[in-house]
């Protein structure tokens, strides 16, 4: 049985990213969380500041698809509003439904990237996907339910990642300081 290394960096927030980061790194799709990443779990339309970011990337060439555990109604109304794809109840951690959209849109996965909030969902789909990603702290306070159970294993592996020096900053972990 192989054990594969959980390999990401971390961001305070995907606010925080310059979006000429990714080109650098030959970014061509960004797969987005949405709650808590983008916006609060209880919104249903973007706020401005995610607008801003989705047409930064796109100003960029970089194609943003919002990839969310949470049900179709809400992930569709949001991205339908952006104008973007979307994979919603994606059943992170597991990366079949991250697999299959790349596959069928011929995406290659050294051309993706992955950003959220939580380290069981968000980076261990991107690991089973073999794709890259950026850990970013949570942008609000509440959270569902289901996420605040999360976090009770999220909060403690974090600071221990932390105390071991193993939460690398996103400007150098991929070599672009």
């Amino acid at each position: 049985m192989c054990i594969r290394r959980i390999v990401f960096a971390h961001a305070k927030s995907i606010y925080d990213i310059e979006t000429p980061f990714y080109s650098q790194l030959g970014i061509k799709y960004l797969l987005l969380d949405l709650d808590n990443t983008l916006d609060s779990y209880r919104i249903y339309y973007p706020t401005l500041r995610a607008i801003n970011l989705i047409n930064d990337l796109r100003e960029h060439g970089i194609t943003p698809i919002i990839v969310s555990n949470n049900r179709g109604k809400r992930v569709q109304t949001y991205a339908h509003f952006l104008q973007i794809e979307c994979i919603s109840s994606a059943m992170k951690p597991f990366a079949k439904k991250i697999k299959s959209f790349l596959k069928a849109s011929g995406i290659e996965h050294d051309k993706v990237m992955l950003v959220g909030d939580q380290l069981m969902t968000d980076i261990g789909a991107a690991n089973a996907a073999d794709i890259k990603a950026i850990l970013t702290d949570k942008i609000v306070n509440e959270d569902q339910w289901t996420t605040r159970l999360n976090r009770l294993i999220d909060i403690p592996l974090r600071n221990n990642l932390k105390k071991k020096g193993k939460l690398p900053d996103w400007r150098t972990f991929y070599g672009k300081s």
